[in-house]
This record gives C-alpha cells, sequence and structure tokens, in this order.
C-alpha cells in the first residue's frame, strides 16, 4: 500500500497515464451510478461530467488533432460526439441515466486507448537495450602510454588496446596480438573465433585471454553494433499493411457514422414528416447505436484472453496484434545458435588408438582444466560428468591457435589440431584419419589427444540440437507452414549438417545481422506475414523486421527479449506449436465477433429508423452486444 503523498504515485503517473486515467474514470463512473441511484442528483452531476473529462480527454484530443491536422474523422471523437450526446439528451429530457450510459462509452475507450499504450514503448526499449552493449569510452594507444578517450571522439587510425576479458568498444582490425572472441551477440557463431594480426573485431564481442591492439578502421558510428541499431530502430517504426488497413477502416467508419448522423438529423422532417424533436431524438439514438463499442470489443477481449491463455503455456504475447499475426504465418526464419541448436558446446564422440577411452580423458583434462577455451571447459565438462579424477599437469603451455601442451608424469602431453599434435607423435591410422574427417563434414569440431609421443585419439566436440527441435519442425509443415528455413552466422558445413538432421531445406550461412534482415524482407516479399525466431543480440534486427518476432526465453538476449513480439518462456520451442494454434483460434473468434458486432448494429439502426426503439433500449442494446461480443471473446481463455 502507499500513501497519496507517495512518490510513487507520480511515478505511476508518469509510466502508465492511460491506464491511470481509465481506472479513475471507472471509479468515477461507478460512483456517478451510485449517487443517482441513491437519489443525489446533485453529486451525481458533479462526478460523472468528472468522468467524461478523465476518461475522455486522450481520446478527445487525438480526435480534435486528427480532424485539424489530418482534415480525418476517427473513431475517438466519433465516440465523443455519442457520449456528449447521449449527455445532452439525458439533460434535455431529464432522464439522467443517459449520462451514465455516455460516462460507459468513454470508459470502454479509455481502456482500449491504455492497452494499446504498452504496446508503443517497445521501440524505446529496444534501443535503450541495445545501447547497453556499448561501451562509452576506449583506451587508446598514443604516444607509448594509455589513454582513456570517449567512442564518439575517436578518429580512424586511432589505436585501441582492449585488454583480456574485455567488450571491444568499436569495430578495428588488430595491429597487435592473438586471442579467441566470443562473436555470439553480433554473429551467432556457436564457437569463438580466434583472430590474429589483420582480422577485423567487432563492437560489442568479448575478448578472450589475449591482449590485442586495435586500428580502426571506420568511424565509430559505422560499426556493426551501431548498424544493429538503426536497423532495430527502422524496422520497429515501420508502419506494416495490416495496421494501415485498420487505421483507414476506423477512420472510414466514423466519417460514415458522422455522415448518416447530420442526415438523420436533418431530411426525415422533410421527407417523412417527422417532427423536429422526435428528428433529434432518433438521431441521437443512432449516435448512441451505432458507435463502434461491440466492434472494437471485438477484438481486445478475445486477444486478451488469448494472451492470458498462451502465459498459462509460457508462451508471451507482447501485444494482442500478433496474437492475431502469428494465426498468418506462412513462412518462419529459425536461428541457430541457442535457437535449434542449445548453444552449449558438448562431447559428442571419442575413439580411440588402442588405449582407454578413460585413460585418454584423463590426459586431455589434466590439461583442458588449466585453460580458458570453450573447448578445453566442454572436455573437462564432460570427464567430470564420467566421475574421472586426473593429475594436475606442468610446465603448461598455450599454443593459440593451435593446442596446448604440458607434463603428466614427467611425459609430455599434446591436446589440439591435428597438424599440432602431428608435430609431437607418431603418426595415426588411416582409419582414425577418416573417421576424423567423417565427423568434420558432420559439422563436429575435433581435437587430438597424445601422450609420451603416442596419439591416444580424438574427441568431437558441437553445439548439441535441442531434442525437441526435428519433432517441432515437422509438426510446423503438418500445420501448412509453406517456408521454413534457418539462418546462422556458423560456417555453412556446420550449419547444413544440423539442417540435414532436421529436415530443414535453405540455409542461409555466414551471416551478419544486416544479412538476416535482407533474408526476412526477401521471404516477405514472397509469404506476406513472416516469423523470425531467435535467442541474440544478433536476432534483434531480424526480430523486429519480421511480421512477427519469437525470442528464445531462458537463453533470449535482453535485446531479442525487448524486439521480440512473442517470447517462448523457459526454452521450450515446441511450445510455437501452441502459438501458431492459438492464434489462428484467435483469429476465427474474432471474425465471429466482428460479423455478430456489425450485424448487431445494423439490426439496431434498422430498428431505430422504423421507430421501435428508445434510447434506454438503443443502449442496453448496444452495451449488450457489446456484452455477448466480450463473453464471446473470453472462450480463448479455454485450452
Amino acid at each position: 500500500m502507499f500513501s497519496i503523498t507517495s512518490p510513487r504515485v507520480p511515478t505511476l503517473l508518469k509510466q502508465h497515464p492511460d491506464a491511470v486515467a481509465a481506472l479513475l474514470c471507472g471509479v468515477l463512473v461507478l460512483l456517478g451510478w451510485l449517487t443517482l441511484q441513491s437519489g443525489w442528483l446533485g453529486l451525481a452531476l458533479l462526478i460523472l461530467p468528472a468522468a467524461y473529462v478523465i476518461g475522455g480527454y486522450e481520446s478527445a484530443r487525438e480526435g480534435l488533432t486528427t480532424l485539424f491536422e489530418e482534415k480525418e474523422l476517427d473513431v475517438d471523437l466519433l465516440m465523443i460526439v455519442a457520449a456528449l450526446g447521449a449527455a445532452a439528451l439525458g439533460l434535455w429530457r431529464r432522464e439522467y441515466s443517459f449520462i451514465v450510459d455516455g460516462a460507459v462509452l468513454i470508459l470502454i475507450f479509455s481502456i482500449s486507448g491504455a492497452l494499446e499504450g504498452y504496446a508503443m514503448q517497445r521501440t524505446e526499449r529496444s534501443i535503450r537495450g541495445l545501447m547497453n552493449l556499448t561501451t562509452d569510452t576506449a583506451r587508446v594507444w598514443r604516444n607509448g602510454r594509455e589513454e582513456e578517450m570517449a567512442i564518439a571522439t575517436l578518429q580512424i587510425g586511432n589505436e585501441i588496446i582492449v585488454k583480456p576479458g574485455e567488450l571491444v568498444p568499436t569495430d578495428g582490425v588488430i595491429v597487435e596480438g592473438f586471442s579467441a572472441l566470443n562473436q555470439a551477440p553480433i554473429t551467432g557463431e556457436s564457437m569463438p573465433v580466434e583472430k590474429t594480426i589483420g582480422d577485423e573485431v567487432f563492437a560489442g564481442t568479448i575478448n578472450g585471454s589475449g591482449a590485442l591492439r586495435l586500428k580502426l578502421h571506420q568511424p565509430p558510428e559505422s560499426s556493426l553494433i551501431q548498424r544493429v541499431i538503426r536497423l532495430v530502430e527502422q524496422a520497429q517504426t515501420e508502419t506494416p499493411p495490416s495496421q494501415q488497413f485498420i487505421e483507414r477502416f476506423e477512420r472510414g467508419y466514423a466519417k460514415a457514422i458522422v455522415i448518416l448522423g447530420i442526415l438523420f438529423a436533418l431530411l426525415p422532417p422533410f421527407l417523412w414528416g417527422w417532427s423536429w424533436e422526435t428528428t433529434i431524438y432518433r438521431a441521437l439514438i443512432f449516435l448512441v447505436v451505432a458507435s463502434p463499442c461491440a466492434l472494437m470489443a471485438a477484438t481486445m477481449p478475445a486477444l486478451l484472453s488469448g494472451i492470458a491463455n498462451g502465459a498459462r503455456q509460457g508462451i508471451l504475447f507482447k501485444n494482442g496484434a500478433q496474437l492475431e499475426l502469428i494465426g498468418r504465418v506462412r513462412a518462419i526464419a529459425f536461428d541457430k545458435t541457442g535457437t535449434l541448436t542449445t548453444g552449449k558446446l558438448q562431447v559428442v564422440q571419442i575413439m580411440t588408438v588402442d588405449q582407454d577411452k578413460t585413460q585418454m580423458l584423463k590426459v586431455a583434462s589434466a590439461l583442458e582444466s588449466l585453460s580458458e577455451h570453450p573447448i578445453g571447459e566442454a572436455v573437462v565438462r564432460f570427464a567430470q560428468k564420467q566421475q574421472i579424477d586426473w593429475e594436475r599437469a606442468t610446465n603448461v603451455q598455450a599454443h593459440p591457435g593451435w593446442g596446448i601442451t604440458g607434463e603428466i608424469d614427467q611425459q609430455l602431453a599434446i591436446v589440439g589440431k591435428a597438424a599440432f599434435v602431428r608435430e609431437y607423435a607418431i603418426s595415426w591410422s588411416d582409419a582414425l584419419t577418416a573417421f576424423v574427417q567423417q565427423l568434420e563434414a558432420s559439422g563436429n569440431t575435433v581435437i587430438w589427444v597424445a601422450y609420451a609421443g603416442k596419439p591416444m585419439g580424438v574427441i568431437a566436440i558441437a553445439d548439441q540440437i535441442r531434442s525437441e527441435a526435428q519433432s517441432t519442425i515437422a509438426r510446423l509443415r503438418q500445420l501448412g507452414i509453406r517456408e521454413i528455413v534457418m539462418l546462422t552466422g556458423d560456417n555453412d558445413l556446420t550449419a547444413r549438417s544440423i539442417a540435414d538432421e532436421l529436415g530443414i531445406d535453405q540455409v542461409y550461412s555466414e551471416l551478419l545481422p544486416e544479412h538476416k534482415v535482407d533474408v526476412i524482407r526477401l521471404l516477405q516479399r514472397q509469404y506476406g506475414t513472416v516469423a523470425m525466431v531467435g535467442d541474440g543480440i544478433n536476432d534483434a534486427p531480424a526480430l523486429a523486421q519480421a511480421s512477427i518476432g519469437i525470442a528464445m526465453g531462458a537463453a533470449g538476449s535482453d535485446v531479442a527479449l525487448e524486439t521480440a513480439d512473442i517470447v517462448l518462456m523457459a526454452d521450450r520451442l515446441e511450445r510455437l506449436i501452441g502459438a501458431i494454434r492459438l492464434g489462428r483460434r484467435a483469429q476465427r473468434v474474432v471474425k465471429q465477433n466482428i460479423v455478430f458486432a456489425l450485424s448487431f448494429v445494423v439490426l439496431l439502426l434498422v430498428t431505430n429508423f422504423l421507430g421501435d426503439i428508445t434510447l434506454p433500449l438503443g443502449v442496453v442494446g448496444h452495451e449488450g452486444s457489446t456484452v455477448l461480443v466480450t463473453l464471446s471473446g473470453l472462450r480463448l481463455l479455454r485450452n
């Protein structure tokens, strides 16, 4: 609880003004109705206008802004006119319940406006998350010493120092040093990439164990991470065609109702001899029953129910529009690392040369336990799971890009690439070489182990495919998804090996973030509504560009989660099937609701024209249809 003087109150007003306005409006409408029922007319006439002002201010402002600046009418202004018309009629005929009816119309629209407001904050949050990946300063090597400089002041030709474990501050070319860099946040590569003099490194990547000196070869604003930020901004500020259609329909509807309302208020006395009092009365009824509350309720309650249902299933929809869109998806693009795969390196195969596997793992772990390389960590984890103990190696020395050496019981032990190990060990059999070639062709990374001048065997390491990935792809095809593609920054051999195992025909490999966006745009031109499933920072621009961006929850980066429209919680890829099915159900329910709402509006309008309806009955019919449509939408709460 907090008092009215609590500092959290202005914060709440600042962060959620529309929601607070809708809540206050609802409270005032309830109080106004209660006071009216109690016979306190004066108090009711003070409370209800406050509900009109608080709940209708934003709609009136938007409606008038659209009218004066764009010369267009929209539903917001139509709602205000209908509500004020009901209030004026209530005062004129001294039937004050009409004022409550107008307040309820305003309340419905203020709630809808509050819900829409949350969806408008995504772009700012996404850009803010991306900016957290960049540093403000860099260490510049100048006149034989280090100087701290702001990134914005760097110039082409500056030399930058990046120490082990640090974030690379901006793109550059290595002029001194050697290290393995974790590029997964930018390129999506599943394994650290070893880089040396002449290689380019990207801002936002994480340096390994080697110190680097970089030369700035392009302005900081042209770095890869800055391009990612601009891509997210561009993709999220573009209005999709579906939203444009909704806006045009809303304004067209409002125009038609206003024009018909004016004609209704002017022509009947001349055409059918109605009295002016009857004509105005029927015109006001027309404005009330034609107000599109039922039509608007046809969508939002259904989508909110679907969102609640999805949350129970571990599917987080960030707004209702995406729940509808996911049901219309015709093509899906998957990121590989961390989405179709676990993103964690594991030992997948071991082959020895006349040696016990346990003995070979003891030698490998004695060396790799002193290494910070991810491959070494995977070997050590595997040995620990096998409950294998090893002796501590001595004189251990890392050979960047090649392997690691050390002594065990005063005998030389070597772990690393084939060419490196071959320098220290007797050559191995053709059978082992053929086996290694087969492993590498399947997308595995293979390290060799030798001890005391003799080869012991090989260990294959790979990023593991998610257990549910293959069945998910198969079920997507059963649902009628026409195109399924895989996007990755990994090499083509590894990518195609995984794609073949999953049954994915179309593969785009060795991609940078901007290239993924190009692929999404290509798919959109071919198939229209396209979903992108990813988990990394490198996926953020593609997630934003896609019709529906879907992020993996537990492993997803903050930027991917902020950018995405849908989040699959707990990294459960199979929940994508549930999301699509729920989206298709939502489509059916919304269409049924729209047909019912429009049909009921037509029925009320015809009845009003024939003179067989009073304003109270019109309000009851109008609000009753809204309630029925809302209850229909609640069907989506059921699994």
